[in-house]
């Protein structure tokens, strides 16, 4: 009786061969961004970024007018050649204030973005590395400022330095205090699962200083999270500049963001739209763009996800 099982045929095809061979060759890095770039979303993403990155380093050189120069000629007009786009009641040049409302508004969510990374790299790492009364104590804190009304506490603080030298400095610095919480548990509990590995349990035997593994060995380790979180924290940093800039808690006048223009622009969007029209677009393409980069990079970067196909 003749087996009707039989081996498969070998695999005959000479570019599988070619493509495998490729891909062994290839690093973690160049897997990511191969991941990264499949997306339609990703390519929309970086060509948006570098717009926006490309408008804010050279639309005040191509601008008429500064963000506080008044046309004493032109007030609450309309888009025209003097005004790409329109002016405002006090007759301020709505392009020029929208370049610089962008650029502070970056300014801010890069600078939060990086305070809030470092921040929670640290401290979660450290409270997992050392654990026990350490661990408990970071805990507490975390648990404590993350019941505590933070915008409301932004505002009321942020309030007492409003028109002086270091009043952005220190908006950033209090949104940055306020929201590295959520992620310091993330990176907590990340850093619980590498602590444990050979190589970490190595260096400790050979009395390596903590610093020196947590900073070398462990944050490394975890720094495709942190990539991510880089990024999204942009987004989530712009859009609380954003509401409480538009409440009058945030950047401060005769200074502008994108918050302080919606403001202004919001009860006349009906009557005179350009005013509100302008950074209302220019905030929402900055924050699509951000978010494709990110959501790009969290699937490229995490192995169980399908959304960057196969590299």
């Amino acid at each position: 009786m003749t087996d009707l099982a039989e081996d498969p045929p070998p695999n005959t095809d000479p570019t599988v061969d070619q493509h495998e061979a490729v891909a062994s060759h290839l690093t973690r890095t160049q897997l990511v961004l191969r991941r990264f770039w499949r997306p339609l979303s990703a390519k929309i993403g970086v060509a948006g970024v570098t717009f926006i990155l490309l408008l804010t380093l050279a639309g005040p050189l191509i601008a008429r007018w500064s963000y506080d120069e008044v046309d004493t000629t032109s007030f609450l007009t309309g888009p025209g050649a003097d005004h790409w786009f329109g002016t405002t009641q006090g007759g301020r040049d709505v392009f020029a204030m929208t370049l610089r409302g962008l650029r502070q508004s970056l300014v801010i969510g890069f600078g939060v973005a990086t305070i809030q990374v470092f921040l929670s790299a640290v401290i979660g790492a450290v409270a997992a590395y050392y654990g026990k009364v350490v661990d408990r104590t970071i805990l507490w804190i975390v648990d404590l400022l993350l019941v505590i009304p933070s915008f409301l506490l932004i505002a009321i603080i942020s309030q007492q330095f409003a028109g002086s030298r270091g009043s952005l400095t220190m908006f950033i610095v209090l949104l940055a205090g306020f929201g590295w919480m959520l992620s310091a548990r993330v990176v907590r509990a990340m850093t619980k699962s590498v602590v444990s590995l050979d190589y970490i349990n190595a260096a400790k035997f050979m009395s390596v200083p903590s610093w020196v593994i947590i900073f070398k060995h462990i944050i490394p380790n975890i720094s495709s999270y942190l990539i991510v979180d880089f990024t999204l924290g942009i987004v989530r940093a712009v859009m609380a500049e954003t509401i409480l800039s538009f409440f009058g808690f945030g950047v401060q006048p005769p200074d502008t963001s994108l918050g302080t223009l919606l403001a202004e622009g919001a009860p006349r969007a009906t009557t005179s739209g350009w005013v509100f029209l302008a950074p209302a677009t220019v905030l929402v393409l900055t924050l699509l763009s951000i978010n494709f980069v990110g959501d790009s990079l969290r699937d490229a970067i995490d192995p169980s996800s399908k959304s960057g196909g196969k590299a």
